[in-house]
């Protein structure tokens, strides 16, 4: 299971996003996408990669995958979603803390899974 951080300037790139997670990627979503606080995500998203993020968000997705985190980020990296996708792995301090958390969090209202 992988943890995926969606950082989107809006609801219709958010859910652009993550239906390229599902068609182009070919991930498997589990569970519902979880509506983050954008500045909880700033923090994070400056901690992984080290370096402040390059532009102003308004929404924040936190979605679990089926796939590993390894199959997750080769996945991520062929497809050119609208939004800003971080995989995170469980080799990161921020993995354990946005697992636990992921189920308190707000379910994101509107996104419905591709008919297999």
């Amino acid at each position: 299971m992988s943890l995926i951080l969606i950082r989107a300037i809006n609801k219709k790139k958010a859910l652009n996003a993550l239906a390229d997670i599902e068609r182009h990627a070919k991930l498997s979503i589990d569970g519902k996408p979880r509506v983050i606080d954008v500045e909880d995500v700033e923090d994070i998203t400056r901690r992984i990669l080290k370096q402040k993020p390059k532009s102003d968000i308004k929404l924040a997705i936190l979605v679990r995958t089926s796939e590993s985190t390894t199959k997750s980020i080769m996945s991520i990296k062929k497809i050119h979603p609208p939004a800003h996708l971080i995989v995170i792995s469980e080799e990161y301090p921020e993995y354990e803390g946005l697992n636990k958390k992921f189920s308190t969090l707000k379910v994101f209202q509107g996104y419905y899974s591709m008919k297999k």
